[in-house]
């Protein structure tokens, strides 16, 4: 097999990227150099982002796992205004519109308490910088003031109980998995609220 690395295009980089999980658009962008960082250095290899032959036969052994390890849960806004709804296809249209292969975000909640699947979570998302590779992203409708620019939890009741309950369930299925806001991560607003200091999310 061919040696690849970010930049790199075609069927070689759609079988890297369906080995690892991802969406297989065989474009290794930096969605797919993240995650094979994040193999080489779980199966001792140099980490560097190139995939030549012992990457290659790292993957090809079957030691990668059908569904990925979750160790976190991170929330966002969409960073709409308050009051407004926006729907899964809307976000998809405008991470399509940044070059993304799908929505970045694998499950919305709307301002309805309704839960809608984005991307789905066995595939990586594209969401938190550096952190997609083991995590799931969850996104709430809202998270700006009418203005569509002033940070603002602007979570509805049925927002809120939804995603205590829906949190509750992600970690029923990943019980090693901690809970945060894209703001631990970022130096973003997002999503508008402290989700350290909400023990019905966080645990504590």
């Amino acid at each position: 097999m061919t040696t690849i690395k970010k930049g790199s295009r075609g069927d070689a980089v759609a079988t890297l990227q369906r080995k690892l999980n991802l969406i297989a658009d065989g474009i290794f962008g930096a969605i797919t150099d993240e995650a094979v960082r994040d193999f080489q250095k779980s199966h001792g290899l140099a980490v560097d982002g190139i995939v030549g032959p012992k990457t290659w036969a790292a993957l090809g052994i079957g030691s990668l796992p059908n569904t990925r390890r979750i160790d976190k849960i991170i929330l966002h806004c969409s960073a709409t205004p308050e009051g407004k709804d926006f729907t899964v296809e809307q976000i998809r249209r405008w991470h399509l519109a940044r070059g993304f292969s799908d929505i970045g975000y694998h499950i919305v909640i709307y301002r309805d308490g309704s839960i809608h699947k984005g991307r789905p979570i066995e595939q990586v998302g594209a969401h938190t910088t550096g952190q997609n590779a083991h995590s799931i992203g969850i996104c709430l409708i809202g998270g700006c003031a009418a203005d569509g620019k002033t940070p603002k939890d602007t979570r509805t009741e049925a927002q809120r109980a939804a995603l205590i309950k829906l949190v509750a369930e992600l970690k029923a299925s990943y019980p090693s998995a901690s809970v945060h806001g894209h703001n631990e991560f970022a130096a973003k607003a997002c999503p508008s609220f402290n989700v350290q200091k909400e023990p019905e999310l966080c645990g504590r």
